[in-house]
């Protein structure tokens, strides 16, 4: 549980608790995460009691929205603070508004259907850092979305998998796409999209490896592979993680 205290807490949001990081990660990554209830926001206290500073977009958003900043950077806020020893709340990048996070740190934050998460690590230790959650897709919607999020490739090894496998595997590369980008984009500042890159295979015992098919810069060739985590919980979330190391 986290130690932290009420009056730093938004109205809206549980006390973030840390969720176990893989564990090649353990020592040198901070994952935590939270619940939150939109009815529950009161966004101006809530942000003061968070110590952020949220863009006009935010401020004129609805609750949903608003609840999803204040969880995702609490999140944050509590993940440096056990890393650094410092609580700082990320800011935002002028290009895509993304988190803007503290000097020397690197990070990713994630929220869906009332739940919250975020990850931080050193920038010593990592160029970059995804992460993702998404609610497993019923077999019926993950097929119509199928054509959207997956290679031709991938789209073949589908048909080897009976319903249920399809949906987890529709639902893992749309996910683990996700994470790609959030780990990327902030290095090589380049848009891409779920047809350039794709999932090479996955391991029951929670990873999966994922290959660029486009050039995104000379560090970020065509045919480079990155090797990633997913846990599936009891709610049917399921959250992917992509950790680049320096």
């Amino acid at each position: 549980m986290s130690s932290l205290l009420s009056a730093d807490l938004p109205g809206c949001c549980s006390p973030p608790e840390r969720l176990p990081p893989p564990a090649a990660e353990a020592e040198t990554l901070a994952l935590l995460h939270c619940r939150f209830d939109p009815a529950l926001v009161s966004f101006e206290r809530d942000a003061l009691r968070l110590g952020a500073l949220p863009p006009d977009n935010i401020r004129r958003a609805v609750a949903k929205r608003q609840a999803e900043y204040l969880a995702g950077r609490l999140c944050a806020r509590e993940a440096l603070r056990q890393l650094s020893g410092t609580a700082a709340v990320p800011g935002h990048r002028t290009t895509d508004r993304g988190p803007a996070w503290p000097s020397g740190w690197v990070g990713a934050i994630t929220h869906s259907h009332g739940w919250a998460a975020a990850v931080v690590g050193s920038a010593r230790d990592y160029l970059g850092l995804g992460l993702d959650v998404e609610t497993l897709l019923e077999p019926a919607k993950a097929l119509r979305l199928a054509d959207q999020i997956l290679t031709p490739a991938e789209s073949e090894r589908l048909q080897l998998l009976d319903e249920r496998q399809q949906a987890f595997a529709i639902t893992l590369a749309f996910s683990a796409k996700e994470s790609l980008f959030k780990a990327l984009h902030p290095q090589v500042g380049q848009m891409f999209f779920f047809q350039d890159a794709e999932i090479l295979g996955t391991d029951p015992g929670g990873t999966f490896d994922i290959r660029l098919l486009i050039e995104l810069s000379p560090r970020w060739s065509a045919g480079t592979s990155l090797r990633g985590h997913y846990r599936l919980d009891e709610e049917r979330r399921l959250l992917t993680l992509i950790a680049v190391r320096r």
